[in-house]
């Protein structure tokens, strides 16, 4: 199940390091790339909670594979024709198969982990993982053959997409033997899904203008950008799997709280430290505002004990795509003043969320520690 979602979230994470390329190609300004961010999050963030419901319905097992494929078709697609319109139909094409996976494969990698944080947290860090081979997988190909070559990006959804689906097949009836009972908390779960919304903007928000700001302060064009994004995608795996065994330890709250503090200084770091440094704070960053994620999936399903699905949309889909929604805002004050000065408003997203933390308990029936 890591291993699929991890090919799933490829795909998210080849939209941001497409970014410079379409810049320096297409001559795309901060507003037309944040279109296409826009694009691939916000089909996804509208059907979202759609599938989520369908999934509480019935199981849809044969929608893992069938969705890995359509985001992959999305991406290769993107690159095919001059057209703006098309490359932003495309992006759309992907988003919505990356909506249609998170619900059910939330579903089953919570049957199979028993609920554990550990668990949960290789299931959460594989999407990690996705995103952070994103730029290592499409920055090379795009830079050697230009946008043209974007239908190469297909073959990792063609192969997942095999593989995931053995995987289904054998964690099926632990998946479908599993039942949930309990009482919903939605007060909990909307209090939770604001902090989900803060971190998205950020971490979609980072996603989409990290690449143009590292050639900015660091030089190096689209190489140090496609570095500097597989350091956030990468550093962001280690911290999900340090938030598994954080919340094993010192209990969910407390971890996202604490996780969320440290991203504030992280943040301010990053945007203002000059130099080499600039690589260190992005990965203080990346950790800090990852440790929370797998948290947000566990937290999210025992606030919801009777709509796993739902939750599990919502927190592995919703709140990752539902971010670009704030990049276009992001670009618009960039192009006005300066992408420092736009990056710097998201140093207080992550204060809100750890403020927020504090109306937050634990669930009286929580997942398993383990």
């Amino acid at each position: 199940m890591a291993a699929g979602h991890a090919c799933v979230d490829v795909y998210q994470g080849a939209v941001p390091a497409l970014v410079p390329f379409l810049v320096a190609e297409r001559g795309l300004g901060y507003v037309a790339v944040s279109g296409i961010t826009l694009a691939a999050t916000l089909l996804s963030s509208v059907v979202q909670p759609v599938f989520g419901v369908l999934t509480d319905r019935r199981p849809l097992t044969w929608l893992i594979p069938v969705s890995m494929t359509t985001a992959g078709l999305g991406i290769a697609l993107i690159g095919v024709g001059d057209a703006y319109w098309l490359a932003w139909l495309a992006a759309a094409l992907s988003g919505l198969g990356v909506a249609a996976y998170h619900p059910e494969a939330a579903r089953m990698a919570r049957a199979v982990s028993g609920g554990s944080h550990v668990g949960m947290s290789w299931f959460s860090v594989g999407g990690n993982v996705g995103f952070a081979l994103a730029p290592a997988l499409v920055t090379p190909i795009v830079a050697a053959g230009g946008l043209r070559w974007t239908p190469v990006l297909i073959v990792p959804a063609l192969a997942g997409a095999v593989i995931t689906r053995l995987a289904v097949r054998s964690a099926e009836f632990v998946a479908t033997s599993n039942s949930h009972s309990g009482r919903d908390d939605w007060p909990s779960f909307l209090r939770l899904s604001v902090i989900m919304v803060c971190r998205s903007i950020v971490f979609v928000g980072l996603g989409t203008f990290i690449a143009l700001y590292a050639a900015q302060r660091v030089g190096g064009g689209a190489t140090t950008g496609g570095i500097a994004l597989f350091i956030l995608f990468a550093a962001s795996a280690f911290g999900t799997l340090l938030g598994g065994r954080f919340a094993t330890r010192f209990g969910r709250i407390r971890t996202l709280r604490a996780s969320y503090a440290i991203a504030v200084p992280a943040i301010a770091a990053l945007v203002f430290v000059p130099g080499p440094a600039f690589f260190g704070f992005l990965a203080l960053t990346a950790i800090a505002m990852a440790i929370a994620f797998s948290l947000h999936v566990t937290l999210g399903q025992d606030f919801l004990p009777t709509r796993v699905g739902t939750a599990g949309g919502m927190t592995l889909g919703l709140a990752v795509s539902i971010g670009g929604i704030g990049t276009p805002i992001l670009a618009t004050l960039a192009e006005h003043t300066s992408l420092q000065t736009a990056l710097t408003t998201l140093i207080a997203l992550p204060l809100a969320c750890a403020l927020l933390g504090y109306l937050l308990r634990e669930p009286v029936s929580g997942s398993a520690a383990g």
